[in-house]
């Protein structure tokens, strides 16, 4: 069998190992049911204790290293028979105990605790209107995504619009003032029509500086 593996740290002595699996549950009780409905909310991270020495020749150098990445506390790469059919990889050390044997031979013994360390899953994704292809949507035909450049071309339509119609009310402005000379003069207004126009135009104005704002 071969010997495992932790990174580049080959445990040729290993004595004893020993695999664990939990299942996360929590107990619901039931009225008038007997024992309790367990509702499973995952399963908890595998965890591998292992015990063994180190060999003579190496044992300085191998406990160096272990000690070290049991201080770091980073992930680390895990191989093993006893983890083949749990496609566990990569670990982190939760326990590091060494032991050395005072004597003629002066033994290094050590304990580790392995904990799978499982990646994070891919981050969600996030469309207008805060992800209607969650809501079957894009099934109607459109692509939600696309709603936010939509909505900022018609706040720049909206935008040109309310130019115009400022440079438009300037010209009314000064058409206006053409009628009250009429007015002054006693003889009416022939372009009253067009200056009763103007407040339909000042309307339209508002109505389109109220879309632009909803839109900003």
């Amino acid at each position: 069998m071969p010997a495992p593996m932790l990174d580049d740290i080959e445990l040729k002595a290993v004595q004893w190992i020993r695999q664990e699996s939990d299942q996360d549950f929590v107990r619901q009780k039931i009225v008038g049911l007997d024992g309790a409905l367990h509702q499973k909310l995952g399963r908890k991270s595998h965890r591998v204790m292992l015990s063994g020495l180190l060999l003579p020749e190496t044992a300085v150098d191998d406990l160096k290293k272990l000690q070290e990445k049991a201080t770091a506390g980073e992930e680390i790469t895990f191989t093993a028979d006893i983890v083949t059919a749990l496609s566990v990889s990569k670990m982190v050390i939760e326990h590091f105990a060494a032991e050395q044997q005072v004597g003629a031979a002066q033994q290094i013994a050590y304990t580790i605790v392995l904990a799978e360390n499982p990646p994070l899953p891919p981050p969600a994704e996030v469309s207008s209107f805060g992800g209607l292809d969650d809501f079957g949507l894009g099934d109607l035909g459109f692509d939600p995504g696309a709603l936010g450049d939509v909505l900022d071309t018609i706040q720049e339509q909206a935008g040109a619009i309310i130019d115009s119609v400022d440079a438009a009310l300037e010209l009314v402005d000064q058409v206006t003032a053409l009628a009250s000379i009429g007015d002054l003069l006693g003889g009416g207004s022939p372009i009253q029509p067009v200056v009763d126009k103007v407040e339909e135009l000042k309307q339209l104005e508002s109505a389109f500086k109220t879309l632009s704002q909803l839109l900003g």
